[in-house]
C-alpha cells in the first residue's frame, strides 16, 4: 500500500492578481539541495520535460530555465541545479559549495531519499545554513523525501519528515520521481505559487513603509471659532481705548 504523498499544507490561497506589479521581470528563482544520490536533477528533468511543449534551456552553471504557467501568469522559472553535498558535520561546511545558490535563489526544495537514512541527516544543516543566509526573510521552503516506491529499501519513515518539516515551518511531500510526473510537478507549482506569494507580502509591506501620512485638514469650523475669537478681542480693544 502507497503512503500518502502529500501533505496539507500545499492547499494554497489563490494568487491575486496584480502579481506581474510585484514581480520584476516575471522571474522565479528556485534551487533543488540534497545530498548525492537522492535524485534532484532527475526531479528537474522530469519536471522540465514531462509537462510542457518546447524545450527548456540549461547553461554550465547547472540553471534550467523555462517558461511556466503560474495562476494564469507565464513566469520565467530558473531552477538551479547544486552540486552534490556531503553534508556530515557543521552547517559551516556547506559555505563554499552552496551560499552563493541559497543567495540567489527565492524558493528552496531540500531533496532526501527515503532509501538513504544520511541523506535525510544532511537535510537539517541545509536548512540552518540557508536560515543563516536569508535572516530577514522567511524564503519558502518545500522538503522533499524522494523514492517513495522503493518501499522494500526504506530507512526513512514518513513521519520523520513530517517531524522535520514541522520544526522548520515548510512544507513536506514524499514522492517518487520514476513513477509520478505529477507529484513532482505538484511539488514545483506550489513552490511558485508560494514564491509568487512571498513576493506578493514583501511588495506589500514595502508599499505601506513608503506611505508618508498626511497632514490633517484644518476643521473649518474650528477655524471659524478662533477668527471670530480674534475679531472679538480687537474690538473689546478698541473699546477699551
Amino acid at each position: 500500500m502507497r503512503l500518502p504523498t502529500m501533505s496539507g499544507n500545499f492547499l494554497l490561497a489563490p494568487i491575486p492578481e496584480a502579481v506581474d506589479s510585484c514581480l520584476q521581470h516575471k522571474n522565479l528563482k528556485i534551487a533543488v539541495l540534497g545530498a548525492s544520490g537522492v535524485g534532484k536533477t532527475a526531479m528537474i528533468v522530469r519536471f522540465l520535460t514531462k509537462r510542457f511543449i518546447g524545450d527548456y534551456e540549461s547553461n554550465t552553471g547547472n540553471v534550467y530555465s523555462r517558461l511556466v504557467d503560474v495562476e494564469g501568469e507565464q513566469l520565467s522559472l530558473h531552477i538551479q541545479d547544486t552540486p552534490c553535498i556531503e553534508a556530515q558535520g557543521d552547517c559551516a561546511a556547506l559555505s563554499d559549495l552552496v551560499s552563493r545558490c541559497i543567495l540567489w535563489a527565492e524558493g528552496f526544495i531540500l531533496v532526501y531519499s527515503v532509501t538513504d537514512y544520511s541523506s535525510y541527516e544532511s537535510v537539517r544543516p541545509l536548512f540552518q545554513h540557508l536560515r543563516k543566509v536569508h535572516q530577514n526573510a522567511k524564503v519558502p521552503v518545500v522538503i522533499v523525501g524522494n523514492k517513495g516506491d522503493l518501499l522494500h529499501a526504506r530507512q526513512v519513515q514518513v513521519d520523520k519528515g513530517i517531524e522535520l518539516a514541522n520544526e522548520f515551518g515548510a512544507h513536506f511531500v514524499e514522492i517518487s520521481t520514476s513513477e509520478s510526473c505529477e507529484e513532482v510537478y505538484d511539488v514545483f507549482q506550489n513552490l511558485c505559487r508560494d514564491v509568487i506569494k512571498s513576493h506578493l507580502l514583501c511588495c506589500g509591506e514595502k508599499r505601506r513603509g513608503s506611505i508618508i501620512p498626511r497632514p490633517r485638514s484644518p476643521n473649518m469650523q474650528d477655524l471659524k471659532r478662533r477668527f471670530k475669537q480674534a475679531l472679538s478681542s480687537k474690538v473689546k480693544a478698541s473699546s477699551t481705548l
